[in-house]
C-alpha cells in the first residue's frame, strides 16, 4: 500500500466515525466525557489535527456573545456591565475574547482576572493583550485583598460570566474563592442571571460533586463535548440549562469504551418495543414475580401492576401462602400462586420446586420485592438465582440476599439487571452509601463487572452499567420520586421490557427514563411530592405516549444544534 493510499485509508475512517458520532447526536444519544478524555481530545486536535490553540480559544469566547446577550436580555439590570469573572487558565482566556467581542458589538462589559497576568498560559496571555489593546475594561482583583466588596461588584452588573476554572479543578473551593463563590451566588438568588464556562466553578467534571463550594447558574456553554458531571447531580442543578459548544475540537470515538452516554427523548421513543398488530397476549412475555412476606405484599403487587402497564402481555405474582387476604390490592389481571412459607409468612425452603415449576412456563422472572431477611428466604433466594435460566430482574432483599455471594450470578447464561438504592448498592460493594454516591458511575460499573451483570443504580440522577463499562445516566426523575414502591414499579418496567425481547442494557436505560419520565409529567413533581407509586404505574402509558409525541415534533422541527436538552416534564 502507498503512503497516499494510507493516508486516505485514514481519512475515510475518521470520516465515518465523524458520521457515526453525528448519527448519534441526531439519535438522541449524548457522549459524555471526563476530565481527561476532554483534554486528550484538546491536544489530539491541536498537535495531530494542526488546529492552533487560539483559533480554538477564539472559537469558544465567539460562543459565549449570544448565549451571554439572551440573559443579558432577561436581567432587571440592562443597563448595567456584563461582567466575566476569570481565573489564570485557558477558560479565563476564553472570557477574555467574549469581552473582546462584547466590547466590538457596543455592549459595557469588563473582564476581572482573578490572579497574577503573569501566570497566563500562552494563548490567554495572548487574549488578555488584545483586550488591552482595544481598550476593553480590564482588572486584576489580588483575592487577598480584603477591601474586596463584592456584592457591590454584582449589584452593578446585569449578568455575571463565570470563566474561572472550567474543567481543570480537582481541588476544593475555599478561603477567598468560597467567599467569590458564596457572594456570586447570594447575588443569583436576588434575580442576578450567571453563566459559566464549560463547567460551573466548584463542580467536579468527573462525578458532578461540589467542591467546597459551587458557582450556581443559569445555563452552562460546555466546550465541545459534555462532561459527566454536568449530568450528575448535584452539578447538574448547578448548571441550568446546557448547551454544547461546538468550537472544531475533534470528537471522541464513538465506538470506545468504557463510554457514558446520556438519552434525550427521541433516544427513549425509539426504543419502546414496537407492538405488531398481530400480537396477542403470548407475543410480548409471561412475567413471574416472585415477591411479597407478612406486611410487604404491596411490593409484588406494584411490581405486577407495572409489568402490565410497561406491556408485559400476562403476569403471574408467587406469594408466600397464607397472605391471600393482603393482596386485595392485586389487579384483577394478575394471576396467582401461592407458595410455601415459613410460619411468620416469608417463602420458605419448600417452595423451591413449586417456583422452578412456575419457571419452566414463563419468560422472565422478577425477583425481591418485599421478600425480607428471614434465613431460609435468603438461602432460596441463592438458590434461585444459580438455578433461574430465564432473564433475570433483581431487586430490594433479593439484592440483600447476595452481598456477599454475588459469584451466584457468574455463571448465569441469560440476561440479569440488579437495581439496587446506594444503600443496597454500597452493602454488596461493601463500601458506605456515602462513598458509594461521591463517584457513582465508577460504583455502578464496578458493580456491574462484580456481578457480571446489568446494574441501575437508583437514586439522584440514576446511573445504568453492563459489566463491559458502557454507562448511562439518566436525566429524568427527581425528589418526587423519593417514596416507598416507586423502586417495585422499576423493576416491574424493566421485567416488562426483557419480556418485549430488548437487549438488557436498553431495557434498563429505557426502564430508567420511562419511569423518570412518568414521574415528571405528574403534577407531583411539581412539588416535589405527594406521589404514589401506583399512581405512577399507571402513568406509563400516557408518558410513553408523551415521550414519542415530543421525539416526532424535535425531528420535525429539529434540534438547534448543540442544545443538550435532556429534561423531560
Amino acid at each position: 500500500m502507498s503512503e497516499g493510499d494510507g493516508n486516505d485509508d485514514s481519512r475515510h475512517a475518521e470520516s465515518r466515525d465523524q458520521e457515526a458520532r453525528n448519527r448519534a447526536r441526531e439519535n438522541g444519544v449524548w457522549s459524555l466525557v471526563t476530565a481527561a478524555e476532554m483534554q486528550g481530545l484538546d491536544r489530539h486536535t491541536i498537535s495531530e489535527l494542526g488546529v492552533p490553540g487560539e483559533v480554538l480559544m477564539e472559537s469558544a469566547g465567539r460562543a459565549l456573545v449570544a448565549p451571554v446577550l439572551a440573559l443579558r436580555g432577561e436581567s432587571r439590570r440592562q443597563d448595567r456591565p456584563i461582567r466575566v469573572l476569570c481565573g489564570c487558565g485557558n477558560n479565563g482566556g476564553d472570557g477574555f475574547v467574549l469581552v473582546r467581542h462584547l466590547v466590538a458589538e457596543g455592549i459595557e462589559a469588563e473582564a476581572i482576572l482573578l490572579g497574577d497576568p503573569k501566570r497566563l498560559p500562552r494563548d490567554a496571555a495572548s487574549n488578555w493583550d488584545r483586550l488591552a489593546r482595544i481598550n476593553g475594561a480590564r482588572r486584576v482583583i489580588d483575592l487577598n485583598d480584603n477591601k474586596i466588596d463584592w456584592g457591590a461588584i454584582f449589584s452593578e452588573s446585569s449578568v455575571i460570566v463565570d470563566a474561572l476554572f472550567g474543567i481543570g479543578l480537582k481541588r476544593e473551593i475555599s478561603g477567598p474563592f468560597a467567599q467569590l463563590v458564596n457572594a456570586c451566588n447570594a447575588a443569583h438568588a436576588r434575580g442576578l442571571p450567571v453563566l459559566s464556562v464549560d463547567m460551573p466553578t466548584g463542580i467536579a467534571t468527573n462525578t458532578g460533586a461540589v467542591l467546597g463550594a459551587a458557582i450556581e447558574a443559569d445555563h452552562t456553554i460546555t466546550i465541545s463535548q459534555p462532561k459527566i458531571g454536568l449530568v450528575l447531580e448535584p452539578g447538574a442543578s448547578h448548571a441550568g440549562r446546557i448547551t454544547v459548544a461546538r468550537i472544531g475540537i475533534a470528537d471522541a470515538n464513538a465506538e470506545r469504551l468504557p463510554r457514558v452516554d446520556a438519552w434525550d427523548e427521541r433516544a427513549a421513543a425509539a426504543r419502546l418495543p414496537l407492538r405488531g398488530r398481530a400480537g396477542h397476549k403470548g407475543s410480548f412475555g409471561h412475567i413471574l414475580v416472585i415477591a411479597g412476606s407478612t406486611g410487604k405484599t404491596g411490593a409484588g403487587v406494584l411490581c405486577a401492576r407495572a409489568s402490565l402497564r410497561a406491556g408485559a402481555g400476562l403476569v403471574t405474582l408467587a406469594h408466600p401462602v397464607g397472605l391471600e387476604t393482603e393482596l386485595a390490592a392485586l389487579p384483577v389481571e394478575v394471576m396467582s400462586a401461592p407458595v410455601a412459607a415459613t410460619a411468620d409468612g416469608r417463602f420458605a425452603r419448600a417452595g423451591e420446586k413449586v417456583i422452578e415449576e412456575l419457571v419452566a412456563s414463563r419468560d422472565v422472572v422478577a425477583l425481591g420485592p418485599g421478600l425480607d431477611k428471614d434465613p431460609e428466604t435468603v438461602d432460596l433466594v441463592r438458590r434461585l438465582v444459580a438455578g433461574i435460566d430465564l432473564p433475570l430482574v433483581i431487586d430490594a432483599d433479593g439484592l440483600n440476599a447476595l452481598v456477599d455471594h454475588l459469584d451466584r450470578l457468574h455463571d448465569r447464561r441469560a440476561a440479569t439487571v440488579l437495581t439496587p438504592h446506594p444503600g443496597e448498592a454500597a452493602r454488596l460493594l461493601r463500601c458506605t452509601a456515602g462513598e458509594l454516591n461521591a463517584d457513582r458511575v465508577t460504583a455502578a460499573r464496578a458493580l456491574a463487572h462484580e456481578a457480571k451483570a446489568v446494574v441501575i443504580l437508583k437514586g439522584a440522577r440514576t446511573v445504568i452499567a453492563d459489566p463491559t463499562g458502557r454507562a448511562l445516566i439518566t436525566p429524568t426523575g427527581g425528589p418526587v420520586l423519593a417514596t416507598g414502591g416507586t423502586g417495585d414499579v422499576l423493576t416491574g418496567i424493566v421485567a416488562a421490557l426483557l419480556a418485549s425481547g430488548c437487549d438488557a442494557f436498553e431495557a434498563a436505560g429505557l426502564a430508567a427514563w420511562w419511569h423518570g419520565a412518568a414521574a415528571d409529567r405528574l403534577p407531583q413533581a411539581r412539588v416535589g411530592f405527594g406521589l404514589l407509586a401506583s399512581e405512577l404505574a399507571d402513568a406509563l402509558p400516557a408518558a410513553a405516549e408523551q415521550i414519542t409525541a415530543r421525539a416526532e415534533a424535535r425531528t420535525l422541527e429539529g434540534n438547534p444544534y448543540g442544545v443538550l436538552d435532556l429534561q423531560f416534564s
